[in-house]
C-alpha cells in the first residue's frame, strides 16, 4: 500500500520540523516548504539519515499562484496530497496605533490567506479520494488575544472560522478539517526572548513550562491518522493550561 503524501507548509524549522519528522517516521512521505534558501539542503540531508522520505519546494503560500504551482509539482513528483497541515506562520507585532498597513497585511496574507491557498488547491484530491486531513496551526493568542499583535490575533481567529466552515462542506467526503491552538513553546525563536520576559510567560502558565515541540507535534500525527475520522470543526487548546474554554 503506498505511504500518504503529508504537505506540512514552513516545516524547518521550529514547530514544523518536528511535525516532520514524527510525521515522518509515522510512515507518511513528507512534503515542506520553505521561503529562504539555505537551510533546504540540511533540512533534506537531516530528513535523509532519519529514513524519512522526504521533498522540500520554495513556495510564498501567501501567493495563491505560487501555491498552484507547488501542487501541480507535488502531484508530478511525489503524488496526490492526503494531510495539509498549514503550518507556516509569521509575526510582524506593534500596537495598532504604531502598526503600518504593511504590518498588518504581511501577517494576514501568510497566517491567514495561505490557509486558503493550500487548502483549496488540494480539497479536490482529497474528496475524490475519499479521504483527507486538514491541520491549521492556529494559537492560544487567536484565543485569547495578546497586546501587541491585532494583526496576528485576528488572522490565527480567522483561521478557525474558516476551519469549523470547511469542516462542514467535506465532512461527508472522508475529509476533515481541525485546528490546534499552541501556546508558547520552546522553539528557537521563543527561547530567543530576553529570561526575565521569557520567565513572566512562564509564570502564566499553570503547568509551569512552555511546551514542547514533540508535544504538538504528536497531537498532529494523531489528527492525522484514521483514528481520528470522528474529530472535525474542532479547536483543541494545547497551551499548558493558559487559556481554558
Amino acid at each position: 500500500m503506498a505511504k500518504k503524501i503529508a504537505l506540512i507548509t514552513g516545516g524547518l524549522g521550529g514547530i514544523g520540523r518536528e511535525i516532520c519528522i514524527q510525521m515522518g517516521q509515522a510512515g507518511y512521505t513528507v512534503v515542506s516548504t520553505f521561503m529562504r534558501p539555505g537551510r533546504d539542503e540540511r533540512w533534506l540531508a537531516d530528513m535523509k539519515e532519519m529514513g524519512i522520505e522526504a521533498y522540500c519546494y520554495k513556495c510564498d503560500v501567501s501567493d495563491f499562484d505560487a501555491c498552484q504551482e507547488l501542487f501541480a509539482a507535488i502531484n508530478r513528483d511525489v503524488g496526490t496530497v492526503s494531510i495539509l497541515v498549514n503550518n507556516a506562520g509569521i509575526t510582524k507585532d506593534g500596537t495598532l496605533r504604531k502598526m503600518t498597513p504593511d504590518q498588518w497585511h504581511d501577517v494576514i496574507n501568510t497566517n491567514l490567506y495561505s490557509v486558503f491557498n493550500t487548502s483549496k488547491c488540494c480539497i479536490e484530491g482529497m474528496m475524490n479520494q475519499g479521504f483527507g486531513r486538514i491541520i491549521n496551526v492556529s494559537s492560544v493568542n487567536g484565543q485569547k488575544g495578546q497586546f501587541g499583535q491585532s494583526n496576528y490575533s485576528a488572522a490565527k481567529a480567522g483561521v478557525h472560522g474558516f476551519t469549523m466552515s470547511l469542516a462542514q462542506e467535506v465532512a461527508r467526503k472522508g475529509v476533515t478539517v481541525n485546528t490546534i491552538s499552541p501556546g508558547y513553546t520552546a522553539t528557537e525563536m521563543v527561547m530567543a526572548i530576553q529570561e526575565s520576559i521569557r520567565e513572566q510567560i512562564i509564570a502564566d502558565i499553570p503547568v509551569g513550562r512552555l511546551g514542547r515541540p514533540d508535544e504538538i507535534a504528536a497531537l498532529v500525527v494523531f489528527l492525522a491518522g484514521e483514528q481520528a475520522g470522528f474529530i472535525t470543526g474542532a479547536n483543541i487548546a494545547i497551551n499548558g493550561g493558559q487559556q481554558m474554554q
